[in-house]
């Protein structure tokens, strides 16, 4: 286990997506996403586009920089996730967290072109899942980027009730709830999902912040073992998020329950890094890359 920082190099202004909305007002699921896709299949060179996941990325990050804010992973963090990919080369990966499908595109395509097979990119809003269909369609990635609808909990359980499924995941990209990558992350290991050689990347790690995920990742199997005995399972702590993310998605779903029995396997060897980067709006973020190494 270790956790030490890496950075990138500095944000192109120029690049910056609109700047994201204050809070108390919305900064997504206002119509934006639907607004978007019109955006995108109304273009005049939509001929041209389709087929090509970097002009479908070029025509979403044109929106979000000229019209309305989108929480993408954007360009400069995406490259970070990118860059694992073709150093790894995974055969089967999971994200959690479509929105509108820009990272399912951006990745899926990066998959591809290092032999990977499948993207199962979960995504619980209908409507951002259709978007990303749509999207995922336009850029001619429906031979490996599947959508899957509901909770990220509903949609692991379905994955490994799926014989086809295949097994343990190569790779993992968290950026849904963010009170629910600890939980989601126990639930792969008490599935077997998650094993050696399995790398998760985990977005937002700085903004808003996931303290404890990173506790959790950053933490020696004697740490974890002891932290259980202790307190028992700690997946549906929600305490330290501010109330904005906390209650991100209320008024869809109510009040989010995650699973309370879910203690995961401590027994699993972490080694851990945070790369600092950029939100797309230009505010400093970073991603964490956790390897399984036993």
């Amino acid at each position: 286990m270790t956790a030490s920082g890496e950075h990138v190099n500095g944000f192109d202004k120029q690049k910056a997506y609109q700047a994201q909305e204050e809070e108390g007002q919305k900064f997504f699921d206002d119509g934006r996403e639907i607004d978007l896709l019109h955006f995108v299949l109304n273009k005049p060179d939509r001929a041209s586009i389709r087929g090509s996941p970097q002009k479908v990325l070029d025509a979403i990050d044109e929106y979000a920089r000229t019209k309305k804010y989108l929480m993408n992973v954007g360009d400069q963090k995406g490259k970070i996730v990118c860059d694992l990919i073709r150093d790894r080369k995974p055969r089967l990966m999971i994200e959690l967290g479509s929105y509108i499908g820009y990272s399912a595109i951006l990745f899926g395509a990066t998959m591809r072109n290092t032999g990977g097979s499948r993207y199962f990119s979960i995504e619980r809003n209908p409507e951002f899942a259709a978007v990303t269909m749509a999207l995922v369609d336009l850029a001619g990635l429906y031979d490996i980027v599947k959508i899957i609808i509901g909770s990220s909990a509903e949609c692991i359980k379905r994955l490994h009730a799926d014989a086809s499924f295949g097994g343990k995941i190569d790779m993992m990209f968290l950026d849904h709830y963010k009170p629910a990558y600890v939980a989601d992350v126990k639930l792969c290991e008490s599935l077997g999902l998650i094993g050696p050689g399995t790398v998760l990347a985990a977005d937002n790690v700085i903004k808003p912040g996931n303290p404890p995920y990173l506790e959790y990742v950053r933490s020696s199997v004697e740490e974890k073992r002891k932290k259980l005995d202790q307190d028992g399972s700690k997946a549906t702590e929600t305490a330290s998020f501010d109330k904005r993310w906390r209650n991100q998605y209320e008024e869809r779903v109510g009040e989010e329950k995650l699973d309370a029995e879910q203690l995961g396997n401590p027994n699993l060897v972490y080694e851990s890094r945070l790369i600092h980067s950029y939100e797309p709006t230009g505010v400093p973020d970073g991603i964490e890359i956790t390897e399984c190494l036993a």
